[in-house]
């Protein structure tokens, strides 16, 4: 079985809460995009694990693939896999990758193996697995408040506009990203502003990772800055970065992100 994870982006993203565990709470609005990976899975003999493309760091048995994999073999009685990840999506980005792998796997054996788990248990079975993950099981874009894996319904209509994601090889820490952050009550009322179109949400939405690294790191300001002059209806840093995407009514200008790793295609 092959399937094709996909990356998120965070349409505005505020540090609410500061929790007891040490994490925090958000507010942001995650939106799948078309930027995958290619995941295979098969029964075999022996569980492994393998990669190809991007080199993933860290030990492979440690890979969220095989986490997810264990999760269910612990309740369910799961033969031996292959899993074959070909890695696309930029680690560390913002773009959720490593999350969005780890949601598929868990849907890919929910299928293969007919265990007839429905999207709410899977999502049990994603949250301990990372805040972003379980958003990957339903893949539609939503409102995330808590660690990012509450989810309330949106009205988000896009389609027809065009995107650039444009990644600067850029690896901030987690630290860093929240270095500075002071945590407060978003201002934004998110089903009111996403009623609004894209070109009004330069005014009314804001990253906050952005006040923290773009001192740090002020070609990702300059990138934001380029997509706007270039004709963007809207342009933000993604996640904790350091990923900028960039949102047009029209076509997107050929030359644009050039030198970088670059993804563009259809809301």
């Amino acid at each position: 079985m092959i399937a094709f994870p996909n990356a998120k982006i965070n349409l505005g993203l505020y540090i609410t809460e500061r929790r007891p565990d040490r994490f925090h709470n958000l507010e942001s609005v995650f939106m799948p995009v078309g930027w995958t990976d290619v995941l295979e899975i098969l029964p075999e003999e022996e569980t492994s694990f393998r990669s190809s493309g991007i080199l993933i760091p860290g030990d492979t048995s440690t890979n969220l693939c095989l986490k997810a994999y264990e999760s269910l073999r612990k309740d369910f009685s799961l033969p031996p896999v292959w899993i074959h990840l070909h890695k696309v999506i930029p680690i560390g980005a913002g773009l959720g990758g490593g999350s969005s792998d780890a949601a598929f796997t868990l849907k890919m054996l929910n299928e293969l193996f007919d265990l007839k788990l429905n999207a709410d248990q899977l999502e049990s079975y994603a949250r301990p697995l990372g805040s972003d993950c379980a958003f990957f099981i339903r893949n539609e874009s939503k409102l995330c408040l808590g660690k990012g894996d509450e989810f309330s319904e949106i009205v988000l209509n896009l389609a027809g506009k065009s995107i650039i994601l444009i990644y600067p090889d850029i690896h901030s820490s987690t630290a860093e990203a929240y270095a500075g952050i002071q945590p407060q009550p978003a201002p934004t009322n998110w089903k009111e502003v996403l009623r609004q179109a894209p070109a009004a949400w330069k005014d009314l939405i804001r990253n906050d990772f952005e006040t923290s690294l773009f001192p740090l790191y002020p070609q990702l300001r300059t990138i934001k800055q380029q997509l706007y002059e270039a004709g963007a209806s809207y342009a933000s840093m993604s996640g904790s970065g350091s990923t900028v995407f960039g949102i047009f009514d029209g076509e997107i200008p050929e030359e644009l992100g050039a030198g970088f790793t670059v993804w563009k295609g259809k809301l």
